[in-house]
């Protein structure tokens, strides 16, 4: 990706590799039209059943989208978040994966389009449209999960380049220039700090030996505030 638009943003954002913006070397590249497959997400849905021995293809399928919708979107918050917007689209994306199938970069071809909301939400659509099917989830969950996927992002750039009250505020203006069935992401300021606040649950507590998110819905309102003061500490 040398001298490509994503080397630009990403010389602006320290720590882009943490970020999923830089590939490891390791790390093997997939087109990211693959996302809109429903027999390769079926594939992926039924390896992440392997690993972690359950065959709740709802939870499975789940778990895996609030994963690979992270990945998938860094490049188009990194372009963002650096006023240098970068494509969407499915066809000039790259994922790349380690070798136990984990997605951990995606690097955007070229720049955004002349619409770039059109374009998130054409590729938001095809691969919730295709994890909807492999996993027999409803498609309106999955779309939940893809915003607070977005907000995480943000955030987590905005942390990362100094600005989280600017980043973050782009999160409102983007999902409502996307549209419905997007919802629109959400923040929460708890001991200074900002956090994501979910629209979503990944369900991962509901595969064995994996615990709730600090964050989840799930949890009563007065036991997240106060698991998050104790997060904030960590900041």
């Amino acid at each position: 990706m040398d001298g490509g638009p994503q080397a630009q943003v990403t010389a602006r954002v320290p720590g882009a590799a943490g970020l999923g913006l830089l590939a490891p070397p390791s790390a093997r590249p997939l087109p990211a039209a693959l996302l809109a497959d429903p027999a390769w997400t079926a594939q992926r849905v039924s390896a992440l059943g392997r690993r972690y021995r359950s065959t709740d293809r709802r939870v499975l399928a789940t778990v895996w989208w609030y994963s690979a919708s992270a990945v998938l979107l860094a490049p188009v918050v990194a372009g963002l978040a650096t006023g240098r917007p970068l494509s969407a689209r499915l066809a000039d994306t790259t994922l790349y994966e380690l070798a136990g199938g984990t997605l951990v970069a995606a690097v955007s071809a070229a720049p955004a389009g002349p619409d770039p909301a059109g374009e998130l939400r054409t590729a938001l659509g095809a691969a919730v449209a295709a994890v909807a099917e492999a996993g027999g989830v409803r498609p309106r969950p999955l779309w939940a999960v893809a915003t607070d996927s977005l907000a995480g992002r943000l955030l987590a750039v905005g942390r990362a380049v100094g600005a989280v009250g600017p980043v973050t505020a782009l999160a409102a203006p983007v999902a409502a220039a996307v549209g419905p069935p997007l919802p629109a992401p959400r923040f929460t300021d708890v001991g200074g700090v900002r956090f994501v606040r979910r629209a979503s649950c990944c369900l991962l507590y509901r595969l064995p030996a994996e615990p709730m998110c600090t964050a989840c819905p799930g949890r009563s309102p007065e036991h997240r505030r106060v698991l998050l003061e104790d997060a904030a500490g960590l900041w």
